[in-house]
């Protein structure tokens, strides 16, 4: 059923069609409106035999997840920001017990400096841990995600993380197709837990391992992660053949037939950069786009696929590791997707400021005439960077630069920033 909704709302519904019985959360923007709508359908028996639990910190979410999981209950949880990194112990527990735990990440930057809006840096903080990472393009894929998710980490005894972009998606107001509950059920079947902790029947679960079989335990964790570059395609065409539409996979190429240029990207920026290479292919420039759905595993081989026979890759990432690069940029370029040419990482997004349809055609414009370096940050206010600068080169001091960056934006609300330089 076709409905107008806030995303957040969606994804609360669908989570709800997935029958879970443990939800436990703290809120946190902008993942709170998720979990408020869940608590609610808890209270009212919307959602039956399902015990919503009141933490105390995103520690605590995490580890009752954990708890429920092990004892053979199907836990669903979401965070974002820094509610991910106070749960960090625990989210790498989780995957290292092999728990299938579904969780919503509602993607925003990482302080400090304190910054509510989106960007990708809190799903990179775990991307080694061992959960599947599926990003979100829109909101009806992120409805769909999050039904494909419970029957991928049941199905691999695997936490998965869906990640949708905060704010952009998560307070955005469009319109989703609803499944039925008689649909969700006929596509997720019902909860067979691996194992359930039984006091008649005790055993144990995280043991200490030492150094004559940890390697072998991560050894088997990363084959578990490579058995998924199997199941998510395989799981995202048996959705598509249930509801009639196609969502989630691995990767999805938009328009790369005979592409010189191809952009990487993953979430919601996609929608832009598609309206962008709509408007550059009917003028007659060869772009294309290609969107990754699943972050990890890292689908290597599909990457490479859809992006043969480009020029030139240009990756737009919303997040990037300070002191060495581009993250998304350096999986593509192990991938080999340019293997005689370089890959261009584009940091763009960050903490949330708008990435614009202009920004997006000037760098495709500036790439085409390899004017784009290995690694560049959209839009960056040089004039702000250079007084900054300026400042440590006259002063010695510690301590944070972001008030400096305030005062010198206030006394000068009107300077105009380059739209789209690199």
């Amino acid at each position: 059923m076709r409905r107008q909704l806030e995303g957040s709302r969606a994804v609360a519904e669908a989570v709800a069609r997935c029958r879970p019985e443990v939800v436990c959360a703290y809120p946190i923007s902008p993942q709170t409106h998720i979990i408020e709508a869940i608590g609610a359908m808890v209270r009212t028996g919307a959602i039956e035999r399902c015990e919503f639990v009141n933490v105390e910190s995103e520690f605590a979410a995490m580890s009752v997840s954990i708890g429920a999981s092990a004892a053979g209950a199907r836990a669903y949880t979401a965070t974002a920001s820094q509610g991910l990194l106070y749960m960090a112990e625990a989210v790498y527990n989780a995957a290292g017990l092999g728990l299938p735990i579904v969780m919503t990440l509602a993607n925003r930057a990482l302080g400090a400096p304190i910054n509510i809006w989106n960007d990708h840096s809190d799903a990179m903080s775990v991307r080694d841990s061992g959960w599947i990472q599926l990003f979100a393009e829109d909101n009806q894929e992120a409805v769909d995600l999050h039904i494909q998710a419970f029957r991928l980490a049941e199905e691999l005894s695997l936490p998965v993380m869906v990640c949708m972009d905060g704010f952009i998606l998560t307070h955005a107001m469009e319109e989703v197709d609803l499944p039925s509950q008689a649909q969700v059920d006929d596509f997720l079947p019902p909860y067979s837990p691996r194992q359930v902790l039984d006091p008649a029947d005790p055993l144990s679960i995280g043991a200490m391992v030492g150094p004559e079989a940890y390697t072998e335990v991560r050894y088997l964790a990363h084959l578990r992660q490579l058995d998924a570059l199997e199941a998510i395609p395989r799981i995202g065409t048996e959705f598509a053949a249930a509801f009639g539409r196609d969502s989630g996979g691995l990767v999805h190429p938009y328009r790369t037939e005979g592409a010189d240029t191809v952009l990487v990207a993953m979430g919601s920026v996609l929608g832009t950069i598609k309206d962008v290479v709509d408007d550059q292919r009917d003028v007659g420039i060869p772009v294309g786009v290609v969107g990754i759905t699943a972050f990890r595993p890292f689908p290597f081989a599909a990457v490479r696929a859809a992006c043969q026979g480009a020029e030139r890759i240009v990756v737009v990432e919303k997040a990037f590791s300070l002191g060495f690069g581009g993250v998304l940029s350096s999986d593509v370029t192990m991938a080999g997707a340019a293997p005689h040419h370089l890959v261009h990482s584009v940091i763009a997004g960050l903490g949330g400021r708008p990435i614009t349809k202009a920004a997006i055609a000037s760098l495709i414009e500036r790439a085409r005439r390899g004017e784009v370096g290995s690694l560049s940050f959209l839009d960056l206010d040089e004039d702000l960077i250079a007084g900054e600068l300026a400042r440590m080169a006259a002063e010695r001091r510690s301590g944070p630069v972001a008030e400096n960056l305030l005062r010198d934006l206030a006394s000068a609300p009107h300077r105009s920033r380059e739209t789209g330089r690199a």
